[in-house]
């Protein structure tokens, strides 16, 4: 006789198991704990087998006749309900196994040590706060081009659209991979070319002129403030590094007696080590120097504490104090920051 939802709900536990049988081999099984389990009885190659399909009340009657009809089709088409389960769960693991964040995580880790510091901080703080929470979790075979551009559609959206076209070039990146590495056939990031707004390009001033580069020279030379930051004006024309590059110069690089600084490749934004040959007057000013910072790690230490170089905005900020407003931290004059102009 079939089960009733009154007759489950007012079933007992015994000392023992108790079945209750509804039909087409599905039963309950009550425990002398007093849970309630759906079971699925069934014959496959000769033997007798026993599928769960739930408990009860989070599986009701109704649900677990449709879970044992499910079963039922695949015996029909001589296959086994416990077996096929086995192998949706494997694949389901393996899924979770290769979702976008897990294999992005494995790209970064892979990739990450080639990158300077300060860009792979960035590639990584971009995925986990604009790309991570909204398709992390989805196997990487998975993701679709719409579903990407909607993840993209948000940076956009705050007005962030070079950041977007970067996240972009980020995921391509990582579909690419999981494509080397067999987990994706595709990569849907290179069907939203042109989806994204456009990028407004930015132009950076620098000084062109060679009456400008002469005056800027001269304020440098004759700049009055903090000794080292002098120094560090002085010789930014003379060396043609980046700033970065320069205010990070430690003794134990440079080699004073054969006019030689190796920068290790850890420090240079292609990875790979960096010699400069040093002029005679660079070797001048590196020697005064050495004579007030030599006895510690770094070339040009912080104002505050030698057990740091100085900060990132000191050569700016002196070069603002003598009229030069500076445009960007990048390499325009070899060395030298961009400048927008020259004032007073």
């Amino acid at each position: 006789m079939p089960l009733t939802d009154t007759a489950i709900r007012n079933a007992k536990p015994g000392p023992k198991p108790i079945r209750m049988f509804d039909g087409g081999g599905l039963y309950l099984e009550v425990a002398p704990s007093g849970g309630k389990w759906w079971r699925f009885k069934y014959r496959f190659g000769g033997k007798e087998k026993r599928l769960s399909l739930g408990v009860y009340p989070d599986v009701g009657l109704k649900e677990a006749r449709e879970r044992r009809d499910e079963a039922r089709k695949l015996l029909a088409g001589d296959i086994d309900p416990g077996e096929n389960r086995k192998a949706k769960q494997a694949a389901q693991a393996d899924r979770a196994a290769n979702s976008f964040e897990v294999v992005a995580r494995e790209w970064f880790a892979k990739f990450g040590p080639t990158w300077s510091p300060s860009h792979g901080d960035r590639i990584i703080r971009r995925l986990e706060r604009d790309i991570f929470p909204w398709i992390g979790g989805r196997p990487v075979a998975d993701v679709t081009a719409p579903e990407l551009l909607a993840v993209l559609r948000r940076i956009e959206g705050r007005g962030a659209v070079e950041t977007a076209h970067r996240a972009q070039q980020n995921c391509g990146q990582v579909f690419r991979y999981a494509i080397a590495t067999g987990r994706a056939q595709r990569d849907p990031s290179g069907d939203l070319r042109g989806a994204l707004q456009p990028v407004k390009e930015k132009h950076h001033a620098a000084i062109t002129e060679p009456k400008a580069i002469g005056e800027l020279l001269r304020a440098m030379d004759g700049y009055e403030g903090y000794f080292v930051t002098k120094c560090a004006l002085r010789l930014a024309p003379l060396v043609f590094v980046r700033p970065g590059e320069l205010r990070k110069a430690e003794w134990a690089e440079i080699d004073l007696d054969h006019a030689e600084w190796n920068i290790p490749a850890e420090r240079m934004k292609m990875r790979e080590p960096h010699l400069v040959p040093l002029s005679r007057q660079t070797v001048e000013i590196l020697r005064e120097l050495q004579a007030l910072t030599g006895g510690g790690r770094y070339v040009f230490p912080g104002a505050r504490t030698n057990g740091r170089p100085m900060s990132d905005n000191a050569i700016l900020a002196a070069l603002r104090r003598m009229g030069c407003r500076a445009a960007e931290d990048d390499a325009a004059m070899g060395g030298l920051p961009g400048w927008a102009e020259i004032r007073g």
